[in-house]
C-alpha cells in the first residue's frame, strides 16, 4: 500500500505520509481493506511519526458525514475528528508519536498517538457517481505536512513524488495473504522490530513478560533461541489463521438465525481474540460511537445464505434504523470482501436511491435476519456462493 515512490490513486498507494483517495466506489477487485463499505469514498494514509509529527488540514463538509479516525500500530483508534465530534469543520490537527515533546504551534489541536506507526482511514459519504467530483474536491483539500513544512497555509506544501522504495516489496499481494504467508520466525522477527518504536500498553505487562520467556520483546532477536523453540513459533504462526476463523465461527455460530455485533471495536484492551479477528475481518474499524457493523450468515431459518437464493430484508414504514449519517447494507464473500456479481452493485441502504423508493427492499436492521419470502424487492445477483451481509450503520 506504501510501495510506491508518489501517490497513486489509480493503484490505493501512495508512500509513507502522504494520503491517497479513492476517487469512486471500487469494484470487487479491491483487496486492501477487509469489510469495506460502498456508501463513503475513502481517504487513506500510513504514517511514520518518528522523526517529527505531521499536520493534519481538512476542509469544511458542510452537511455530509465524514470521519477521521487515527489508528495506532495496535490497530486502536486512538484519536478521531468527525461529524460526531466536531460538526461540519475542523482542525487543522498536529499528529505526534510517543517520543515527541515539543510545543504545539498555536492555530494547531494535537492529537497524540501513543505508537510511531498509523494509519488514517477517513470516509466521506457519497450518493453516488453523480456526487463524486464533490467528494473528490474534499478529499483534495485532505492534507498531510510535516511539521518542518508548515507554513499555516496547507496549498504551500507539494509532497515529494521521488520516494525510494524499498527493495523487494510486494505491491500486488494482499496484505493479510503475505501475513499469513509468513513464517514464526518472520513473523516474529517482525514483531519484535516493530515493537520498539511501538510499544505495547502497559495494561500488557502480564502477556508481555510471558512472551518475553519465548524470545518475543521489544527489539529482540530470535538468533539465540533453541530448534525446539523455533519450531514451536512456527508452528503457531501456521495455525494462526486457523484459530482466527475458529474464533469467527464460534462467534458466529451464537446466532445462526440472526445477526453478529461485534462491540467494543477500536478500543481493544486486552481482548486480543477480539482484536486479532477483528484484524482479519474488519481491519479499520470505527468506534462503536461512530458506527456499528451487524452481520449475517445464515437466514431466518437457520440456513447458511448463499447466492443461489433470493433474499428479502424488510422495514415496515418508518422503522429504518436509526442513525445520524447513514445505514447500509453490504454484500460480502467469504473474505469479507466484496461479493462479483454480474450487476457490479454491492450495498443498498440510505445513500442508495433504489432503496429509498421500494417499499421492500434489500434491507435490513439488526432486529431480523433475512427471510426467503415474496414482495418487491431490490436484486443483486451473486454467484451461487456463500455471501455475508454486512449492515453498517454510521
Amino acid at each position: 500500500m506504501t510501495a510506491v515512490p508518489a501517490r497513486d490513486d489509480a493503484r490505493r498507494k501512495a508512500p509513507v505520509n502522504q494520503g491517497c483517495y479513492m476517487r469512486a466506489i471500487p469494484d470487487a477487485s479491491f483487496t486492501e481493506v477487509v469489510s469495506p463499505n460502498a456508501d463513503t469514498l475513502y481517504s487513506s494514509a500510513w504514517l511514520d511519526l518518528s522523526e517529527q509529527p505531521l499536520v493534519l488540514a481538512l476542509p469544511d463538509f458542510g452537511d455530509r458525514f465524514w470521519t477521521v479516525p487515527v489508528l495506532d500500530a495496535w490497530s486502536n483508534v486512538c484519536a478521531v475528528v468527525g461529524r460526531r465530534r466536531n460538526g461540519p469543520s475542523a482542525g487543522p490537527f498536529l499528529i505526534a508519536g510517543p517520543s515527541w515533546s515539543g510545543a504545539t504551534p498555536d492555530g494547531l489541536t494535537l492529537l497524540k498517538s501513543p505508537t510511531t506507526m498509523n494509519w488514517i482511514i477517513a470516509r466521506y459519504a457519497t450518493s453516488g457517481p453523480s456526487d463524486f467530483p464533490a467528494v473528490n474536491r474534499l478529499q483534495d483539500e485532505t492534507r498531510l505536512i510535516p511539521l518542518s513544512d508548515w507554513t499555516g497555509t496547507p496549498g504551500d506544501y507539494s509532497p515529494p513524488v521521488d520516494v525510494p522504495v524499498p527493495a523487494g516489496a510486494d505491491a500486488t499481494t494482499p496484505p493479510v495473504d503475505q501475513v499469513h504467508a509468513l513464517g514464526g520466525r518472520e513473523y516474529f522477527t517482525l514483531l519484535n522490530q516493530r515493537m520498539a518504536d511501538n510499544p505495547p500498553d502497559p495494561a500488557d505487562a502480564p502477556i508481555v513478560g510471558r512472551l518475553a520467556e519465548l524470545g518475543i520483546a521489544p527489539g529482540a532477536s530470535l538468533d539465540g533461541l533453541s530448534p525446539e523453540r523455533l519450531a514451536a513459533l512456527d508452528a503457531g504462526a501456521r495455525r494462526g489463521p486457523e484459530v482466527l476463523r475458529t474464533l469467527l465461527a464460534r462467534a458466529e455460530s451464537a446466532h445462526s438465525a440472526g445477526w453478529t455485533v461485534h462491540r467494543g471495536l477500536g478500543d481493544y484492551g486486552t481482548d486480543y481474540a477480539k482484536r486479532a479477528v477483528i484484524t482479519l475481518v474488519g481491519y479499520g474499524a470505527n468506534l462503536d460511537a461512530d458506527a456499528l457493523y451487524p452481520h449475517a450468515t445464515h437466514d431466518a431459518d437457520g440456513r447458511p445464505l448463499d447466492g443461489a437464493h433470493t433474499y428479502v430484508l424488510h422495514f415496515d414504514a418508518g422503522e429504518a434504523p436509526p442513525v445520524d449519517g447513514f445505514w447500509s447494507l453490504t454484500m460480502m464473500n467469504e473474505r469479507h470482501l466484496f461479493a462479483d456479481n454480474p450487476l457490479n452493485r454491492y450495498a443498498t441502504g440510505s445513500p442508495h436511491p433504489q432503496a429509498a423508493s421500494t417499499s421492500s427492499s434489500a434491507c435490513t436492521g439488526p432486529s431480523s435476519p433475512p427471510s426467503r419470502v415474496t414482495g418487491p424487492r431490490l436484486r443483486c445477483d451473486a454467484p451461487a456462493e456463500p455471501r455475508r451481509p454486512l449492515p453498517q450503520r454510521y
